[in-house]
C-alpha cells in the first residue's frame, strides 16, 4: 500500500472520530438543556464550564435514577393537601411561621415521594433531574426564608417565598 494513502486513511479516521465525539457531545448537551431546561444554564454559570455542569447534571440523574421516586397515594395526596391549606391560613396570623411549616411540610412530601432530603442543595438537586421547570421556585423561596431568618425579608418577600413553594408542593402532589 502506498504511504500517502495510509496516511490519508489515518487523517480520515482521525477526522470521523473527531466528528463522532463532537456529535455524541452535542447530542448529550441538547439532551440535557431539553431535560433539565433553565436549571441547565444555572448549573454551568455555578459550575463555571458547560463540562463540569454536565458532568454534574449527569451524575444527578443517575443518582436519582437509582432512587425509588414514587407517586403519592390518594390518602397522602388528600393529607398533604389539607395540611398545606392549614400552612397557607397561618399566614395571616404569621407569616414566618407559616414560611417555616411550608419548608417542613415540602420535606416530608418529598420523603413520601422518596428523594432524600440531607442538605438544601441535593434536595434542589434532585429535584430538579424530574421537576426541573419548578426547582427554580424552591431556589427562590429557600433564599427568601434564609433572608427572612437574617432579618432581610418583608412580609411581602415571604409571600413571594409561599407562592414559590406552593408552586413546587403543588407539582410534587399532582402527579
Amino acid at each position: 500500500m502506498d504511504q500517502s494513502l495510509l496516511i490519508i486513511i489515518v487523517v480520515a479516521i482521525v477526522l470521523l472520530a473527531i466528528a463522532a465525539w463532537l456529535f455524541s457531545r452535542k447530542q448529550r448537551t441538547g439532551h440535557l438543556q431539553s431535560r433539565f431546561g433553565p436549571e441547565y444554564e444555572r448549573q454551568v454559570d455555578e459550575a463555571g464550564s458547560r463540562s463540569k455542569a454536565e458532568a454534574e447534571l449527569m451524575e444527578r440523574q443517575k443518582r436519582v435514577e437509582e432512587l425509588s421516586i414514587k407517586p403519592l397515594s390518594d390518602d397522602q395526596r388528600l393529607e398533604f393537601s389539607d395540611r398545606w391549606a392549614v400552612v397557607q391560613s397561618t399566614f395571616v396570623d404569621d407569616p414566618a411561621r407559616a414560611l417555616d411549616y411550608a419548608d417542613a411540610l415540602i420535606g416530608e412530601v418529598m420523603t413520601a415521594r422518596g428523594y432524600p432530603v440531607e442538605d438544601f442543595e441535593r434536595r434542589a438537586g434532585d429535584i430538579s433531574v424530574d421537576h426541573p421547570l419548578v426547582v427554580q421556585n424552591y431556589r427562590a423561596g429557600h433564599e427568601i426564608a434564609d433572608r427572612h431568618k437574617r432579618g432581610d425579608a418583608n412580609t411581602e418577600d415571604l409571600r413571594q417565598a409561599m407562592i414559590h413553594y406552593r408552586e413546587l408542593f403543588e407539582e410534587l402532589t399532582t402527579e
